[in-house]
């Protein structure tokens, strides 16, 4: 009995996660492994099925079959689940399972859905999760009406089925795309100047990613922006930054070939589609390398914390700025909006960020030496894999197993998160209350 129990205080919120994410990537793996998932009606060798539900729960978009021609329709759907469970997070559709069939949840199981969902306390956790399942059904339901016209009148009335995918991918930030009948991996390249897809793709991604915690304080404060949480008014004042940059970036130096109007949603579309959706309405091989070196960027980056996107998320780039900013104007803190950063949050970002830059730099590097790859594309497809986004220069579909392999860590370590895993290794372990002598180390 004591023994079960010390195994029960081991299972920690973060291996809970951690587990939670493993076994429905298990399960989607043996799912489209069976013949009635492909439509040639043959078994789908288990490394290419595992890597498939992998980018789908991890909701990357990174592929080695073309979506809309390899998978028949029941594998399709497969894959659209794993989307919505991976960007709602396993943890949140399990809780809202167990709500719905009228169990009570213990004090254990709030605080593994307030580690999943980036929440600030535990009180009023069941509420937020009922929040955020209806926002999420409402704001889908909303994308795929408003792509239906389009999509049936090119697809007939597959375009319903179409439609559907494409605002659940979307929304949860997943980059999974049917468009192979036309061109094999051509994401939504021929509908470049389309308004009616790009604005509505553009807003559920956006909408995916700023952070169910934010869609909260729009709901709760309207536009009284001053009554916000200060996590929501980075979140808001950053995601508007790495839009409008970017977006002008590739206005000016990337899409002079296009007419105007084209170039304007072309520019915009790429601003917002590496942060982390994986869509592409240009092919991102006549993307100069500088330009695919602010994609790269923009994809280690990512989207909100308790959203559907994955990266570093906006938060820790703009503490990372603010401690920045802090230092150049020797002020002793970072600080957003007249509130002081704690010195661990600080700490977090800097961890975090230089987990995020050694496993982009050194993936890229084994891939690179594996396939004898250029650098710069290697590590364009491991900016994509650890930042959960699906964009791809089209080598990941020829990559070797063990290059498949280091992808799949990526992703699965871009969705769970770096502290997550730190804290599910490391828990347990002794906190140290005794300090070390100091001395002083010269940086910079």
């Amino acid at each position: 009995m004591n023994a079960l129990g010390y195994r029960r205080k081991k299972l920690t919120s973060s291996r809970i996660i951690i587990l939670g994410f493993s076994g429905v990537i298990l399960a989607g793996a043996v799912l489209l492994m069976i013949p009635f998932s492909s439509r040639a009606g043959t078994v789908t060798p288990f490394m290419d099925a595992l890597f498939t539900s992998t980018s789908a729960v991890c909701v990357t978009g990174l592929v080695v079959h073309d979506t809309g021609t390899y998978w028949s329709a029941f594998g399709q759907l497969i894959i659209l689940i794993l989307i919505q469970i991976g960007g709602m997070g396993v943890i949140t559709v399990a809780v809202s399972l167990a709500v719905l069939s009228g169990r009570k949840l213990s004090l254990m199981q709030r605080g593994t859905m307030q580690e999943a969902i980036s929440a600030p306390k535990v009180g009023g956790i069941v509420r937020l999760t009922g929040f955020i399942i209806r926002t999420a059904l409402i704001i889908e339901l909303l994308g795929a009406a408003a792509l239906m016209p389009v999509f049936c009148r090119d697809f007939g009335i597959r375009g319903i089925w179409m439609a559907l995918f494409h605002s659940v991918s979307a929304f949860c930030n997943a980059g999974f795309d049917l468009m192979g009948g036309r061109e094999p991996f051509s994401s939504l390249t021929a509908y470049t100047a389309d308004p009616l897809v790009n604005l509505t793709v553009m807003f559920l991604v956006i909408a995916g990613g700023i952070g169910f915690l934010t869609w909260d304080d729009i709901r709760t404060n309207r536009l009284q922006f001053r009554r916000y949480r200060m996590q929501s008014k980075v979140i808001l004042c950053t995601t508007a930054v790495l839009l409008a940059l970017p977006a002008a970036y590739f206005y000016f130096f990337e899409y002079g070939e296009l007419a105007f109007g084209e170039r304007i949603f072309a520019s915009l579309f790429q601003a917002v589609t590496p942060r982390t959706a994986g869509f592409n309405s240009t092919d991102l091989n006549t993307l100069s390398e500088a330009g695919q070196a602010v994609t790269a960027v923009l994809m280690l980056i990512g989207g909100s914390p308790g959203s559907t996107a994955g990266g570093m998320k906006t938060t820790t780039a703009a503490v990372l700025s603010a401690t920045a900013v802090s230092t150049f104007c020797r002020e002793e803190h970072a600080h957003f909006f007249g509130r002081r950063i704690d010195d661990d949050v600080v700490k977090n970002a800097a961890t975090i960020l230089l987990m995020y830059l050694a496993l982009f730099f050194f993936g890229g590097l084994f891939i690179s030496i594996l396939e004898g790859l250029p650098v710069l594309a290697s590590l364009f497809e491991t900016a994509s894999a650890v930042g959960t986004v699906g964009l791809s220069l089209g080598l990941t579909p020829g990559l070797c197993i063990a290059s498949r392999l280091i992808l799949i860590l990526l992703m699965f370590f871009g969705r769970v998160g770096g502290l997550t895993l730190i804290f599910a290794a490391l828990s347990g372990g002794r906190i140290q209350v005794s300090q070390l002598p100091r001395e002083k180390i010269t940086v910079g």
